[in-house]
């Protein structure tokens, strides 16, 4: 769409000064954009049901641009539509798939001179294994997976001394919703062995497949993904292995859910903005990730979507008192447990893991 023009002289003059010290971005609707970008169309493709409502719109008012909007089911499924060439401005890829395709030489550089919003990141998505300078990403969301469970029906106690084992207790036969993925299953039986969510060791895999099969064989567990959230909140099952973006849903609608972090450790994940080699428009790409770190932009995502801001104010406002989930334990990411770790790329991990992920769940 084209850009409005102003009223008058003077508020052309005081939005050409404006800047982006407080978290507002630093250009004028008055500009034209193919004349400061090179382009008014940018192109973004992202996770479904990812995005504030007034996400996009609010951008395209205030830049006077056109955002065509994309949207993957997987990491996997974004990684081969760039592998095939398809042009996009702005990904949101998951940790690991930063990490690959920065191995492939399929991202470019920010430019941090146009994203001096990136000083609003919080603590816990800086210095990422991934990208440590954020030369190439900046955080979008972050979380955990952890355990939601009915307080009601699952003893506090028997979370804490069993940790990921609870999943296998058979007093809760029946009653377990576990999330249908081989990445997030195999870092659980891991971690309850004590091995490194990243072992390619290959006996320790092998226990791990070993303390699936035992879980599908004796719990009759349901294998979910979205469908987790409906399900607990209406109290279909008393545990369930979910994301914790997820989890603060759950906890929101039914307060007899509750929200657990084993002792074990978990995956602290994060999905992060980047621009893919071949954007064709990677000066607005960059003037979008700072607008998406501004104050009011974050706050909407994260009140939208559920997920923890990479925004430090917005992430502490909102998990602060008085905030929209003060009281939710699934919101703020546990931070600086040795235990926790980051997903690293392993194709051939991968694929094996996936391999046993259907062996493990063929016996149903």
């Amino acid at each position: 769409m084209k850009h409005k023009k102003l009223l008058s002289l003077l508020t052309s003059i005081a939005m050409l000064f404006s800047f982006t010290a407080c978290g507002k971005s630093n250009t004028s609707v008055a500009e034209d954009p193919i004349e400061k970008y090179g382009s008014d169309t940018l192109k973004l493709y992202n996770w479904g049901e990812y995005m504030g409502n007034t996400l996009i719109s609010d951008f395209e008012k205030q830049f006077g641009v056109n955002v065509i909007v994309e949207y993957f089911d997987s990491n996997e499924m974004m990684y081969t539509k760039i592998q095939a060439g398809d042009a996009y401005d702005i990904l949101v890829p998951s940790d690991y798939m930063i990490e690959r395709l920065l191995a492939n030489n399929a991202l470019q550089p920010i430019d941090k001179e146009m994203i001096p919003n990136i000083s609003n990141l919080a603590e816990g998505v800086k210095a990422l294994p991934y990208d440590p300078d954020n030369t190439y990403s900046v955080p979008y969301f972050w979380g955990t997976v952890g355990i939601v469970y009915n307080k009601n029906n699952v003893d506090l106690e028997d979370l804490e001394q069993q940790g990921y084992a609870i999943l296998k207790n058979t007093k809760y036969k029946g009653k377990l919703y576990m999330y249908d993925s081989e990445r997030d299953s195999f870092m659980i039986a891991l971690k309850s062995l004590g091995y490194s969510m990243n072992t390619d060791n290959e006996q320790e895999i092998e226990q791990a497949y070993q303390w699936l099969k035992e879980l599908n064989d004796t719990m009759e567990p349901v294998y979910v993904t979205d469908e987790v959230i409906d399900g607990m909140m209406n109290g279909n099952k008393d545990l369930a292995v979910v994301y914790s973006g997820d989890a603060v849903t759950i906890l929101n609608e039914n307060e007899d859910m509750a929200f657990y972090l084993p002792k074990e450790g978990t995956n602290v994940w994060s999905d992060a903005m980047v621009i893919p080699a071949n954007a064709e428009n990677p000066k607005l790409a960059n003037e979008f990730i700072n607008y998406v770190l501004t104050y009011d932009a974050s706050y909407s995502n994260s009140e939208a979507v559920g997920y923890t801001s990479s925004n430090k104010e917005v992430m502490d406002n909102i998990s602060g008192e008085g905030g929209l989930y003060e009281s939710n334990p699934a919101y703020l990411p546990r931070i600086g447990y040795d235990k926790d770790e980051v997903f690293k790329d392993n194709i051939v991990l991968k694929e094996k893991l996936s391999e046993l992920w259907i062996k493990v769940k063929a016996s149903q």
